[in-house]
């Protein structure tokens, strides 16, 4: 069984590979295609239950709904090509980049990214939010309308930090986490054709630090925090540090792509941007420290037992080294710049 996940996990990747180096619409669409039924059978690996079936659903029903609107518009551009239809052929550009939107769970085409999140294991969740976004985001990069990308990165934004704040499952944050940083990467996208490839990068790194420490200690919700009593208090501090990281607050590796983004901001006079997206990631900063407030005022019960030694050590062989960066990323990097 664990063959068949693997070779539907090889077709995952590939799958996004052939859209990244694809050289027509058309082909980049079958990419697309294939990623998503390559994914479909990774959603439903392990325990099933009834939420891993509806967003299993959810999830397909979605992505083949844009992927038949995308295939449309690709005929439509096929057929205008020649033709001198300023209007349609806006429109036509319109309506591909709302459905590559719709693809990477941006905002106002979010409504199905929270929901899908809440019935997966933590390891989809992090192909969802990750691996799953770089062909639409790179296929977003080739066609892009200025008016609904400002729409679609206020929304982000505002969706992304104000949804988070009255959420107790872990896995709708860590959603609306990805929609604001989403909002990020777009912004990054309107000046810089790498940038947010730097920023997708940095954010992946860091969402696998904090989502690897989920999964191996089965923490979905907020009340079971406490399952990190059994843990040293010293080890719990850092690794909850990496919310802050995330959060983007210096000097934790987290803020270098902010800051990249913010001095790309200020190079072509996008002020009132830069002003908008600084001032509501502080509230995503927020909801990190709610999650995180017992663990930094170090007033929680701690247990006399330690019945989970051994599994915690298994955990250390894989996960503090991401930590370690996430937390002295910056720090290390600095020093680095400062020698060479």
């Amino acid at each position: 069984m664990k063959k068949i996940f693997n070779i539907f996990f090889i077709i995952l990747i590939c799958s996004s590979l052939i859209t990244i180096s694809a050289n027509s619409w058309l082909s980049a669409w079958m990419g697309l295609e294939i990623n998503l039924l390559s994914f479909i059978p990774l959603m439903n690996e392990g325990k099933k239950n009834l939420m891993t079936s509806e967003s299993s659903l959810k999830y397909f029903l979605i992505q083949a709904f844009a992927s038949s609107i995308l295939l449309f518009s690709i005929i439509l551009t096929m057929f205008i090509f020649n033709n001198n239809w300023l209007m349609l052929n806006n429109f036509n550009e319109l309506l591909m980049l709302s459905t590559l939107l719709l693809k990477s769970g941006a905002a106002p085409f979010h409504f199905w990214f929270p929901t899908v999140m809440e019935g997966l294991n933590w390891i989809n969740n992090l192909i969802l939010m990750t691996w799953q976004k770089i062909a639409p985001l790179i296929l977003i990069s080739y066609n892009w309308n200025y008016n609904l990308f400002i729409i679609s990165i206020f929304l982000s934004i505002i969706i992304g930090s104000l949804g988070g704040l009255n959420q107790i499952s872990l896995r709708k944050l860590m959603a609306f986490s990805s929609i604001n940083h989403l909002g990020w990467m777009l912004t990054a996208m309107m000046n810089n054709e790498l940038l947010w490839l730097t920023y997708f990068i940095f954010y992946s790194f860091l969402s696998s630090s904090i989502i690897l420490m989920f999964y191996n200690f089965k923490i979905f919700y907020f009340n079971q925090i406490n399952n990190f009593s059994f843990m040293n208090s010293i080890i719990s501090f850092f690794l909850f540090l990496n919310f802050l990281s995330l959060g983007g607050l210096p000097p934790f590796l987290g803020f270098l792509p902010k800051w990249l983004v913010i001095q790309n901001l200020i190079f072509f006079n996008q002020y009132f941007l830069l002003f908008f997206i600084t001032c509501f990631s502080l509230i995503t900063l927020f909801y990190y420290l709610r999650l995180s407030f017992s663990i930094f005022m170090l007033n929680y019960n701690k247990n006399s037992w330690m019945m989970m030694n051994n599994y915690f050590n298994k955990y250390l062989n894989f996960s503090l080294i991401f930590n370690f960066f996430s937390i002295f990323g910056l720090i290390l990097i600095s020093l680095i710049y400062l020698i060479f």
